[in-house]
């Protein structure tokens, strides 16, 4: 099971739900979490709460596995000067968990502006807690060519070259990290 979203350095505890859609503790962590991520807020702590053979998948990268999701969280610490969340509400409390989310990022050094809506859907295993997959679809919608998905391949392999992880929280907390 997931630790308290307390315990793990969560900000993000303020969940937004549609009309009906209730989620239990679990599921309230797991999404306080990505809802981290996504704010260019990770953490080893957070990142626990993932399988280690996760996945994460949007539409410019396909990461699978700790070496290849974890950086690319750590990613956007890098590459953004602004991270803002505009909404979020989930949808569904099912497995996958379905959340709308619109986030305005600002590209350090050309101070490019780019909102991006999204619906998130989390999978996870509801017997170890753990965070199995999660999917970023932009407009909804994730890639289906061959050229793409090639694409993506190379991204989830090239990122982790470029953004170092920390090695533990120590290191973390250096960062401005939780």
């Amino acid at each position: 099971m997931a630790s308290a979203g307390s315990d793990l350095g969560i900000e993000n505890t303020n969940i937004k739900t549609a009309t009906g859609v209730t989620l239990d503790e679990q599921q309230k962590t797991l999404v306080g979490s990505i809802l981290d991520l996504f704010a260019g807020r990770p953490s080893l702590k957070k990142l626990a709460l993932w399988d280690d053979d996760g996945v994460f998948e949007d539409p410019i990268t396909i990461a699978t596995g700790r070496k290849q999701f974890e950086p690319q969280w750590y990613g956007l610490q890098a590459a953004f000067s602004e991270i803002e969340r505009l909404h979020h509400e989930v949808v569904s409390a099912g497995n996958p968990i379905g959340m709308d989310l619109k986030t305005r990022y600002v590209t350090k050094g050309i101070n490019k502006e780019q909102t991006i809506a999204s619906r998130i859907n989390i999978f996870y295993d509801k017997d170890t807690g753990k965070i199995t997959k999660v999917q970023d679809k932009w407009d909804g919608e994730l890639p289906d060519s061959t050229f793409k998905n090639a694409m993506r391949n190379l991204n989830s392999v090239s990122v982790p070259k470029i953004v170092s992880v920390p090695k533990n929280d120590e290191e973390d907390a250096k960062r401005g990290n939780q």
